[in-house]
């Protein structure tokens, strides 16, 4: 049985996750993977069996994997801006 990931090892996954959710170019991709790592690290910070960080956290690198490759592909493809999107800050009225 591998030992249980540290502290640091899994704080740095969750850093992964939340900036690889950031760089999507759609808003409500974006808002969803940013809400749904939070949520799932949120719901399980308090784990102490061993057996079960291992599985979680190898879940989490899995959808990392994922959520990588996907950024990529979102970044090929341009949307508009959500009504609920703040717009650039050099953004000029004319």
């Amino acid at each position: 049985m591998a030992a249980a990931p540290s502290k640091t090892q899994i704080l740095s996954l969750y850093r992964q996750l939340i900036k690889n959710s950031k760089q999507f170019t759609n808003y409500n991709f974006r808002e969803y993977f940013l809400r749904k790592s939070r949520l799932e690290f949120k719901q399980n910070m308090l784990q102490q069996d061993p057996v079960k960080v291992n599985e979680l956290v190898s879940k989490a690198n899995e959808e990392l994997a994922v959520l990588k490759r996907q950024a990529i592909v979102s970044q090929l493809y341009t949307f508009d801006k959500t009504v609920v999107e703040p717009l650039d800050t050099h953004h000029k009225k004319h």
